[in-house]
């Protein structure tokens, strides 16, 4: 069967596409993006916290705290794929750590996990980092 002119339309657009999301973002930001790890909701979460971001992107944030350890991590968010990135690396990047190490998490260490970020998706790591300081005073006022 022939490829008729809008599949071959369809699939040119798409490998433009994928090339610039190379040319503009990491390997880290792509794989963390298409593959987020610990996105979804957290039932017995210690902690808490929800934010919205100047750029209108919303971020949740979940944690699970035993002693002054976080033991788990998790989080929703409704932004966009350096959004997600953000979310899912921060996860990874705060579990098992104490609290104390995880209060010093700032989006400068987020960036660099992430092998940096277009300036303009920059805010996507704050919109992350600040939505955990959130939830870590949310735990520390509980406690």
């Amino acid at each position: 069967m022939e490829e008729d002119e809008f599949d071959r339309w369809a699939r040119e657009l798409e490998q433009q596409m994928q090339r610039e999301i190379e040319n503009t973002y990491s390997s880290i930001v792509i794989r963390e993006w298409l593959n987020p790890s610990n996105m979804g909701g957290m039932r017995d979460a210690d902690a808490h916290a929800r934010y919205t971001g100047p750029c209108g992107d919303t971020m949740e944030l979940f944690l699970k705290i035993e002693g002054n350890t976080v033991t788990g991590a998790s989080f929703l968010t409704d932004g966009c794929g350096a959004t997600i990135a953000c979310g899912s690396m921060l996860t990874k990047m705060i579990s098992g750590e104490p609290v104390e190490r995880v209060r010093g998490v700032t989006d400068a260490h987020l960036l660099e996990k992430l092998g940096g970020l277009p300036e303009e998706n920059e805010h996507c790591a704050t919109l992350a980092v600040n939505t955990l300081h959130l939830a870590l005073k949310e735990w520390k006022e509980k406690t």
